[in-house]
This record gives structure tokens, C-alpha cells and sequence, in this order.
């Protein structure tokens, strides 16, 4: 018990030395500064992970999109007509779309006023067996049809070498969902339908 007291007290004494606190004291900066730096880099880590390993992961193996391959194919552009009494108004930039013997409904179009109506200033379209209310005329052909939300200011997005490019394209009909489009892609293009940037590499989702 004694040469335990007298370890404890030589152990005091050693303590006591001002050289011996200098160095415990260096020792405990020592170790801050590194918990501090270890600190650091775990949240930089984690926060390279949760932030850019997913655009690095992109950059290298491609943004997943949703694509169309185009085929020319047959398909219906839908225009919005209000009929009331088999009698519809239409303005001048409207009526060019729609002709008679297009399909509105169980019934059809008659005629297109070539003129404006004095009355209203509008183009009556006439039809036959139309119910009254909103219907809608019906034009069909043979061609490339896209989904309207895929093209912008007249351009579509492809893929060309693994990457979206833009294609300027026609469109010429388009209803809230399908675009009718007679220039500008040809049958074997990869039209994106995800949102991409030209230059992207990109991955095609199964």
C-alpha cells in the first residue's frame, strides 16, 4: 500500500512539472486539431455524397430518360369545337385547321365559312348529328406524333451518340396532348420525353 501511495505521489509530482504541462497541454491541442480536421472531412464526404456523387454518377454514366422512337405511323390531332345547335364559331386562325367531313363526335362538319360573319366576327362551322356543347374535331394522317409537352419553341430533344441534341422540327397541328409533325425527324430517331439540356449524356430507361 505504501509504494502504491508513493507511485501516486512521484506520478503528482511528475504532473506538476511546468515542462511535463506544457507537453500534456501541446498534447491536447494536438488531439483537437484533430478531431476538428477529422470532423471536417466526414461532413465533406458526406456532403460530396448526398450532393454531387448523383450528378457525377450522371456526368459519367447518363441522365435516365424516357424516349419514343419514331415511326411513321397513323394518328389523330384533336381541336377543341363548342357546338351549339350544330352551328360553331371559330377565329380566322381556327378555321384553316378544320374542313368539311372531319369527325366531331357521332356526327361531322358540313362546312367552314370561308367569310366572316357580320355578327360576330367569327367563321361559323356547320355541322350535322353534333350534340351541343364542347366537342372535338377530329384530324387524322399518316406521320410522326409526339407527345406535346417534348417539344419547345419548335425544337425536340434526340439521341445522338449517347448525348441529347436538339432537332429543330414542324409541327403542324397540336392539341393539349399530341403534336403532329411533318418536318424534322425521320423513322429510327430517339426522341427524348424527359427533361434533358443539348450536350447531355444520357441513358435510355428500360
Amino acid at each position: 500500500m505504501e509504494k502504491l501511495k508513493e507511485q501516486v505521489a512521484r506520478i503528482r509530482a511528475w504532473m506538476q512539472r511546468p515542462r511535463t504541462k506544457k507537453r500534456l497541454y501541446l498534447v491536447l491541442v494536438v488531439l483537437l486539431a484533430m478531431w476538428v480536421v477529422y470532423r471536417f472531412v466526414a461532413i465533406g464526404v458526406q456532403y460530396r455524397m448526398q450532393v454531387f456523387n448523383p450528378a457525377r454518377a450522371a456526368a459519367e454514366h447518363g441522365v435516365p430518360v424516357e424516349v419514343l422512337e419514331m415511326k411513321r405511323a397513323p394518328g389523330v390531332v384533336r381541336e377543341p369545337l363548342t357546338v351549339k345547335g350544330n352551328r360553331a364559331l371559330v377565329s380566322g386562325a381556327r378555321a384553316h385547321m378544320l374542313r368539311a367531313g372531319q369527325k366531331v363526335g357521332a356526327g361531322e362538319i358540313v362546312s367552314v365559312g370561308a367569310g366572316i360573319d357580320l355578327d360576330t366576327g367569327m367563321h361559323v362551322v356547320r355541322t350535322r348529328g353534333v350534340k351541343d356543347g364542347l366537342q372535338f374535331a377530329e384530324f387524322k394522317a399518316d406521320g410522326y406524333f409526339v407527345p406535346a409537352y417534348a417539344v419547345a419553341g419548335g425544337v425536340v430533344y434526340v439521341v445522338r451518340d449517347g448525348a441529347a441534341a436538339p432537332q429543330n422540327v414542324t409541327v403542324a397541328r397540336s392539341d393539349a396532348d399530341t403534336a403532329y409533325i411533318t418536318d424534322g425527324l425521320r423513322d429510327g430517331d430517339i426522341v427524348i420525353l424527359s427533361r434533358v439540356s443539348a450536350g447531355d449524356k444520357v441513358k435510355i430507361k428500360k
